[in-house]
């Protein structure tokens, strides 16, 4: 560990035109004014705003989403949806392949039979599989061009609650905008649509929608490879002054990440960051609790929620910044995916969302650093434990069924023992099955081998082809 530098006076984002300008350019676009931004917690009233304007939809519906299951909340959707081709408005509905994958045909076949145009994004590719990695993890709903829904809602159960059980739904957050930005988000559809099929026809792109509030917008549209979130995210973290409060579903912050974090906190900034306390990938939820002693030490403060799930994606900054969207901050959201965020300048929602992160903490526990107890000449060489202060424990809030099932797996795991075998445990029992196969069969996994190496070069050198240099 380097030697802690003493705090320093910080110029705000907003004081500095450079710091703006370098936003500006890693997000690839520049602050759309004019907007009017509404805050919108988890999916009771997340879902009433989306099927509102699709319901209000007269030109067209434009929609995306990584997840549309066909459960009670994704049939309510489609029957939203097929009542507007119905009259004759046209939607578009986008779909990860993969992130829909268990999605009954049946419910794919109503929306086409109603008149939607369907697509699934980047289904399987013989010649492209190196293509299949990226996926589309964006969800937005734009309806006429003139109001969009972004946030970290999928379409599905665990978002809405399980009625009648008294399952509660997962936490999450998404913003309801109107005004010129969502000619933005349009465009941002457009792209990724037009990856999968031919584009938009001209008369459904939206046209200039008139100013509506106060706030500025940036739409920072990810795409694989670029980190435009990732660096966006790292100039706002390095720009603020008094507070940084992050939440964040799939926490696994890259080197470069955390080094910007644990700098802010050096310069005497506020930096909470509000993680699952339980998760549907609890694998990932172990990789973050991996990186919780490097972060402490940093003096950062770390909360875990109680609740069934915390899906939400934002953060914000010294009551003026806000930023809400798709992006997990792990490599694989900022450099491999479509991801989708907006980063709001608009002190009344920067307020609003510090004021829901504080309601959260008080249903978090926070994460701290216990000395263990051995002789003082070890003190040093032994790490200190991790502990959970205060507040109640996960397992006295009730919980979905999917949750349930992922959490029978884990339960034994304390806060931070068994990250590590739970990552290396599945590696070594997939390593030494196909060692015990290459023992037994070496010829047919020699075959194996050898095809599988075919198959990749032929991607390869239709890529080559492709790319080669005129003469």
């Amino acid at each position: 560990m380097s030697e802690a530098l003493p705090p320093r006076p910080r110029a705000s984002i907003a004081s500095r035109p450079e710091a703006l300008k370098a936003i500006d350019r890693a997000a690839a676009t520049r602050p759309l004014p004019g907007n009017r931004v509404t805050l919108l917690q988890d999916g009771p009233e997340v879902y009433p705003a989306m099927l509102e304007i699709i319901e209000r939809a007269q030109r067209f519906v434009h929609f995306e989403n990584y997840i549309f299951r066909s459960d009670a909340t994704g049939w309510r959707f489609a029957k939203a949806l097929a009542e507007r081709a119905e009259r004759g408005v046209p939607v578009r509905v986008l779909c990860d392949w993969l992130g829909s994958l268990g999605t009954s045909r049946r419910l794919w076949r109503y929306l086409r039979t109603a008149g939607c145009e369907v697509r699934g994004f980047n289904p399987p590719s013989f010649l492209h599989p190196l293509r299949s990695i990226s996926r589309d993890h964006r969800k937005l709903v734009v309806a006429d061009g003139r109001q969009a829904i972004v946030g970290g809602l999928c379409i599905g159960d665990e978002w809405a609650g399980e009625n009648g059980t008294g399952v509660p739904p997962w936490r999450d957050t998404a913003v309801l905008i109107e005004g010129p930005a969502c000619q933005a988000l349009d465009l941002a559809f457009d792209h990724v649509w037009s990856l999968t099929g031919p584009p938009l026809p001209a008369q459904d792109h939206a046209g200039e929608a008139p100013e509506a509030g106060e706030a500025a917008v940036w739409v920072v549209a990810g795409v694989p490879g670029r980190e435009r979130a990732a660096r966006v995210f790292e100039y706002l973290v390095a720009g603020a002054r008094r507070r940084v409060w992050i939440a964040d579903a799939y926490f696994v912050p890259t080197p470069r990440l955390y080094d910007v974090l644990a700098t802010s906190e050096r310069d005497g900034v506020d930096v909470r960051i509000l993680l699952p306390g339980t998760s549907d990938l609890p694998v990932v939820r172990n990789l973050s609790r991996l990186g919780y002693r490097d972060m402490l030490r940093a003096g950062i403060r770390i909360f875990e929620w109680n609740g069934p799930m915390i899906h939400g994606k934002t953060l914000a900054a010294d009551t003026r910044w806000a930023r809400v969207g798709t992006s997990n901050l792990n490599a694989v959201s900022l450099i491999g995916n479509y991801e989708l965020d907006i980063l709001i300048e608009d002190p009344a929602l920067a307020r609003a969302m510090e004021q829901q992160f504080r309601r959260d903490l008080a249903g978090s526990v926070e994460v701290v650093r216990q000395p263990r107890n051995v002789p003082s000449a070890f003190s040093r060489m032994v790490p200190s434990r991790l502990a959970r202060e205060g507040g109640e424990q996960p397992g006295n809030k009730r919980r979905g069924r999917r949750e349930l099932r992922a959490r029978t797996v884990v339960a034994w795991h304390r806060l931070a023992s068994g990250a590590l075998r739970s990552l290396f445990g599945p590696m070594s029992l997939v390593l030494a099955v196909l060692g015990g196969l290459a023992v037994a069969w070496p010829r047919v996994m020699g075959y194996v081998f050898g095809g599988l190496c075919l198959w990749l070069a032929i991607p390869a050198a239709l890529q080559a082809w492709r790319r080669r240099e005129p003469l």
